[in-house]
């Protein structure tokens, strides 16, 4: 039987300081559900509208059956998706030395929910384990940004970093260890020869890649823009491309 108070909530989990008081979060629709539930990360109870069917396994969680409209009323999306499950947050420990042979993403101050989400989503595409987030990036939580994320976030584990401190104890342990930023006065990344592992950083939608966290960048990379034949004023010129589909191109060439 669903109750007033499990409505109360779980509506309060729209909240970031009852997300991180109570350490759950939402995830909603039929992909995202299985996708968590054949993951690591604890799914505490499901809320489901219809006969939701666990793929994959038999699992032992409790799923109450509600009515469409008390989904409605719970739910974050505009047109609810059968099921909503509240999950434990993960708690995931980054360990500087897994990272020196791999590739894994910084972010620095990425503001929007569905750029976070994609990223997510594109770094798993491309077998990223790791993301390593500022602190004033978006909460990763966000019920935007879970829905972006398509599942993906079950797969990806995101930490939250100072990234000064994050690059010095980097460079202390591996100083070789080549750390890319997406810059508009770097290199074209079409001409460069890039590593198998590295650090690839992704700056801020608006104003790039911090000054500070710039100065532990030792391979400045550009996508280069390739004007139309018709265009002869290059200051009508696209300014920068989107922080998601920047990832994805330069995460692209880097498995090419």
């Amino acid at each position: 039987m669903f109750t007033k108070n499990q409505a109360k909530f779980i509506s309060s989990l729209k909240l970031k300081k009852n997300r991180e008081e109570y350490g759950v979060f939402v995830a909603e629709g039929v992909k995202i559900v299985n996708e968590i539930v054949s993951s690591g990360i604890k799914i505490k109870q499901i809320f489901s509208s219809k006969n939701f069917q666990l793929s994959l396994f038999n699992y032992d969680i409790e799923i109450v059956r509600i009515k469409e409209s008390e989904l409605k009323k719970i739910s974050s999306l505009t047109n609810p998706n059968q099921v909503l499950a509240v999950c434990e947050i993960p708690k995931y420990k980054l360990e500087i030395s897994s990272l020196k042979d791999k590739l894994t993403v910084v972010l620095d101050a990425i503001q929007d929910p569905g750029n976070l989400g994609t990223i997510i989503r594109i770094a798993d595409w491309f077998g990223v384990d790791d993301i390593i987030c500022s602190e004033d990036t978006v909460e990763v939580y966000n019920p935007k940004v879970i829905q972006s994320t398509m599942g993906s976030i079950a797969r990806v584990k995101v930490h939250y970093k100072n990234l000064p401190d994050f690059f010095e104890k980097l460079k202390f342990k591996y100083p070789q260890l080549n750390v890319y930023g997406a810059l508009l006065d770097g290199e074209n990344i079409y001409k460069q020869k890039l590593g198998k592992a590295g650090v690839l950083v992704i700056g801020n939608e608006s104003k790039g890649v911090s000054a500070e966290v710039q100065t532990y960048i030792n391979h400045k990379i550009k996508i280069p823009h390739v004007p139309h034949e018709a265009i002869t004023d290059l200051n009508n010129a696209p300014e920068s491309l989107n922080a998601a589909t920047a990832t994805a191109i330069i995460c692209n060439e880097f498995r090419r």
